[in-house]
């Protein structure tokens, strides 16, 4: 349990993933969170001569076994974060009235594959 003086990790950036206790200022988006530090690295790739080669290299630029094993913890951390932010906003939807057959229709899968995956019952 942390110390009364410390709070609680809430969110984390999506890109860098560095939890909110370790930025100064994290923007929410639909689902999604980016740090300070992300927003001025991604000014300078905007505003910066294009680059050839990309600096955060997608899975099918992978050149190693190592490397896709480093990325892997990082990659299945965003994709948790994600998933929970969904999760919340599909609680939300049933909360404020939504049918499953409305939030499947809204996620482009059926009524039983949204209750499935959103309710909690087995």
């Amino acid at each position: 349990m942390p110390a009364a003086t410390e709070q609680p990790v809430r969110t984390a950036c999506s890109f860098c993933l560095k939890p909110s206790t370790e930025v100064n200022r994290l923007v929410a988006g639909p689902g999604v969170f980016i740090c300070d530090g992300c927003v001025a690295l991604c000014a300078q790739l905007v505003d910066g001569p294009p680059n050839p080669a990309p600096q955060l290299a997608a899975w099918e630029h992978a050149t190693s076994v190592d490397e896709v094993l480093e990325s892997l913890p990082r990659i299945a951390a965003a994709g948790a974060q994600v998933e929970q932010h969904l999760t919340g906003w599909v609680r939300r939807a049933r909360e404020l009235g939504a049918t499953w057959a409305r939030i499947g229709v809204s996620l482009g899968m059926t009524r039983q594959s949204a209750w499935g995956r959103f309710s909690g019952e087995e």
